[in-house]
């Protein structure tokens, strides 16, 4: 049976090192409290992906010895891979390249979207399984993307990427089109690095987004958000 592995890419969850930009709105422990709950939800996205497809979940983290934290915080099943390099490009690299030992295709996804839907995920492994090679992307709302999907580990998708910048979901699918690797999108969603990230958590979970819709339940998320009041965007 063909199975799919999807990997977190993420931090370890620790006061002053998670969700930095995030933390001088709401403080350092409440981000990394809250870093946790993305982590959570992200993994029982994961998990709700219908076993008949055939998946395993990774959680691909930084920085050594902060096992015992992602193993409290991700469940039984997942694998660990811990992240190689210190440029976002090699991160990604690597791990594209060492999941991609014994599993038929990857599936890389950010910590930081707590609602993102299932259905994506289906999506993106159903449409890797087709016949020939391809890249499938989720482009994020900030410009960069919250998955990429492969089935071989094309080192030039992530080389002169400019990270963290608005261009790089652009940049990765011109660097697709130069290898003549086909690209198939998925619909936009969001990731949440600062206060305005918050700020469409909030509203998508009261049911007040005209902008994302259908996301997972974020429970984690939900029910931390309802019981610190405090963070108020």
């Amino acid at each position: 049976m063909s199975v799919a592995a999807i990997g977190i890419i993420c931090k370890a969850p620790q006061p002053g090192r998670a969700k930095t930009r995030l933390a001088t709105a709401i403080g350092a422990v409440a981000a990394s409290e809250l870093s946790a709950c993305f982590l959570r939800d992200v993994a029982d996205a994961i998990e709700t992906v219908p076993e008949r497809l055939g998946r395993r979940g990774y959680g691909v983290y930084a920085p050594a010895g902060v096992e015992h934290i992602m193993r409290e915080l991700l469940p039984a099943t997942f694998g660990l891979l811990l992240q190689v390099g210190d440029d976002l490009g090699d991160v990604l690299f690597g791990a594209a390249r060492d999941l991609l030992d014994g599993h038929d295709c990857v599936l890389l996804v950010n910590g930081d979207s707590p609602t993102l839907p299932a259905r994506f995920l289906v999506r993106a492994i159903e449409a890797l399984r087709e016949p020939g090679d391809r890249m499938v992307l989720g482009p994020a709302s900030d410009g960069g993307y919250y998955l990429i999907g492969l089935k071989r580990p094309h080192r030039q998708l992530f080389t002169r990427i400019a990270w963290g910048t608005e261009t790089v979901a652009r940049s990765t699918c011109d660097r697709a089109a130069e290898i003549g690797l086909a690209t198939i999108l998925l619909p936009e969603w969001y990731d949440i690095d600062d206060i305005e990230g918050l700020t469409w958590l909030k509203d998508e979970l009261a049911g007040n987004s005209a902008r994302f819709r259908g996301g997972g339940l974020a429970r984690a998320s939900r029910v931390f958000l309802k019981a610190a009041q405090r963070i108020d965007p």
